[in-house]
């Protein structure tokens, strides 16, 4: 998937050299988390939160918070899954991009990125969403697709959703079928079955039986 058409140059990197003020400013202006930095000779050096500014002397050069500059970025080569990964763990909405000769080329926005993710199968295709859940050291994805795709399911796409020190979870968006039929083989693989967003008639069977049991006694 290429990025490069969704990489903006519209706002300029702040100089180190600027006022403190001047980055209140920009912050007053924009939505950003993060304004990028370049220093006195145009490197990209990382990114001031708006967070942090607010703690700033405003008459004071940004040059004297330098140890407050967070250092993230990605390549314009990073892949779009990675950008987004990089989006999560830097709690920013806006990523600075540099080429392999650390040149800084412009932006991401956080919005760009996530709606590349909703054009994808795994939110456009019409399907099934099936949250499932096994040791850590007894899943593998091998096993999740020879399930799904036994069953005549089409697997859109899966991730892990969750992780512990015992347990995985793994999200999938099934196609091509309902899921009846993949949930119970899930369970005769010790899967356990978290969530699936289909009527699951093993559940309502056992409802149903529970049902009639309480009222036979209770006559």
């Amino acid at each position: 998937m290429d990025l490069a058409s969704y990489i903006l140059n519209d706002i300029k990197p702040i100089k180190s050299n600027s006022k403190v003020t001047d980055l209140m400013l920009l912050f007053n202006q924009l939505t950003f988390s993060h304004i990028p930095v370049k220093d006195e000779n145009g490197i990209f050096i990382g990114s001031f939160s708006e967070t942090d500014v607010h703690c700033f002397d405003s008459d004071k050069p940004l040059s004297e918070y330098k140890y407050s500059i967070e250092p993230f970025f990605v390549r314009e080569s990073t892949m779009w899954l990675d950008v987004l990964e990089a989006f999560a763990k830097n709690s920013t909405n806006v990523m600075p991009i540099l080429n392999d000769k650390n040149d800084y080329l412009g932006y991401y926005e956080l919005k760009d990125i996530i709606g590349l993710f909703n054009d994808t199968p795994f939110f456009s295709e019409a399907g099934g969403v099936l949250v499932v859940e096994k040791g850590i050291n007894d899943y593998s994805f091998s096993e999740i697709s020879q399930i799904v795709e036994s069953n005549d399911g089409k697997l859109l796409g899966a991730f892990v959703s969750n992780m512990s020190t015992d347990l995985v979870e793994v999200t999938l968006k099934i196609g091509n079928t309902g899921l009846n039929d993949i949930i119970q083989t899930f369970r005769r693989y010790s899967y356990n079955i978290i969530s699936g967003h289909e009527e699951d008639s093993y559940l309502e069977s056992l409802k149903d039986r529970s049902d009639y049991l309480n009222k036979y006694l209770n006559m």
